[in-house]
């Protein structure tokens, strides 16, 4: 009897180096069994692997694209200020008052003031443009001039840098009627070869224009512009004091039925001024960018619940899938239990192996299918940036943020750990004749 005891502790002792806990060198001899036994398994270890990685991947292609989707639309958004609405004038499709139908309907300072009237209209520009050639030495370029205000800066974000970006037309430049241009960066690099534009003088038809600022922003898609005092292109190229476009910041319009509301008096404020029906809609075009801003949040709302409940059910059939083939594998394995347990192997170091192995494959597999996963949407954002150029794009930067990969990793490692501690526990309590017997 005492001999049977001796024998037995000698093969608990033996077994502990391979125990995940039993010192480092029986750690590291473990981990060594585990990979050993996961290469034995290959076709059992890979579709374990692949219901993590296909799950992980998953969820990884939904988030970056819905990401990239709502930052390459909020981007379009980004050359104007979200809280601006514009105007065009327009020509008549109905009769009005006695007046016949298509006239022209160009703006005047009589409807600038009227706009400016409505308390939801914070300020405004009028915008007269015009296509120019502008020179300096001996290159020179068509581009559209914009005679504009002092506020047109902040309704479409131009930005200057501190280093050599100048400034804006402020309101002196207005009231001098000042001959000084601000052009686009990319106005600069096609005149000034790399010099700095800032306080020289370029040549815009046959007048000579001092450089006050340079922008930086990329102001409607990159199309080079060159912008003047609205007073100044008034006197030189808009004798007639009339113009065809306006923009104004917005104040207190939150929602979209304030924004809706918010265009009907503006079209029946333009409507008395320049007497046409108010139903007519090709009279005047209006542009409001916060209503726009609203629906477009909206329907991203939608999508991100979308994304949510795909993202869930995407993660659930991977927990169903680590489950069920480790039940499977539990079950295979419970004659290799037996064995343990007859050689002396503890109950809780037959556990500790197969969660261990578990957490391996579940560790593994989960980050092949976030690298794999991150790498496509890098390359399907690379391929839509260079086909979009320098113009609008549907999707951008299509970041994930990692907690949300390191969670839904860390979902499928406990549900693995679960799904194989339940049956291993199951099947430690056999006996180990029982367990050698199965097949």
């Amino acid at each position: 009897m005492q001999e049977m005891n001796n024998e037995k502790k000698h093969n608990q002792s033996r077994f502990a180096k391979f125990s995940p806990f039993g010192g480092v060198r029986g750690g590291v001899d473990s981990i060594q069994e585990i990979f050993s036994a996961l290469k034995q398994n290959k076709l059992r270890t890979i579709l374990t692997g692949l219901s993590v990685s296909w799950g992980i991947f998953i969820l990884i292609i939904l988030l970056g694209a819905g990401n990239g989707l709502r930052n390459g639309v909020m981007s379009n958004f980004a050359n104007r200020a979200t809280n601006s609405i514009q105007l065009w004038a327009g020509r008549t499709t109905m009769p009005y008052q006695g007046l016949q139908a298509g006239r022209w309907l160009p703006f005047s300072e009589k409807e600038l003031q009227a706009i400016k009237e409505i308390p939801e209209i914070a300020s405004g520009s009028p915008v007269v443009e015009r296509q120019q050639t502008i020179s300096y030495r001996s290159q020179s370029g068509v581009f559209s001039l914009r005679g504009v205000s002092p506020e047109f800066s902040q309704i479409f974000n131009l930005r200057f840098a501190p280093d050599g970006g100048g400034r804006f037309i402020n309101q002196l430049d207005m009231q001098k009627r000042n001959k000084v241009v601000v052009i686009d960066r990319r106005i600069e690099e096609q005149l000034f070869r790399g010099e700095s534009a800032l306080g020289r003088h370029i040549q815009i038809g046959s007048i000579m224009f001092r450089v006050v600022g340079v922008n930086s922003g990329q102001e409607e898609w990159g199309a080079a512009r060159a912008y003047i005092p609205f007073t100044t292109a008034q006197v030189l190229y808009n004798p007639n004091r009339t113009f065809w476009s306006m923009s104004f910041l917005l104040n207190d319009v939150r929602t979209e039925q304030e924004n809706e509301a918010l265009n009907e008096r503006v079209r029946n404020t333009m409507a008395r001024s320049l007497r046409f029906d108010p139903a007519d809609s090709r009279a005047i075009w209006i542009w409001n960018n916060q209503k726009s801003y609203l629906e477009t949040m909206r329907i991203f709302g939608g999508i991100n619940i979308f994304v949510s409940i795909i993202g869930i059910f995407t993660l659930i059939a991977g927990i169903v899938g680590v489950s069920n083939i480790m039940l499977v594998s539990v079950k295979e394995r419970t004659r290799e239990i037996g064995i343990r347990k007859a050689i002396g192997a503890p109950p809780s170091a037959i556990l500790r192996s197969i969660i261990l192995e578990s957490v391996i494959i579940t560790t593994i597999f989960g980050y092949i299918g976030l690298v794999v996963g991150t790498a496509l949407i890098e390359l399907i954002n690379m391929a839509m940036s260079q086909a979009a150029g320098d113009g609008p794009t549907v999707f951008l930067n299509p970041t994930v943020e990692m907690s949300y990969a390191f969670t839904a990793t860390l979902i499928l490692i406990i549900s693995g750990v679960i799904a194989g501690y339940l049956p291993a526990r199951r099947a430690v309590k056999i006996k180990p004749i029982e367990a050698m017997r199965n097949e």
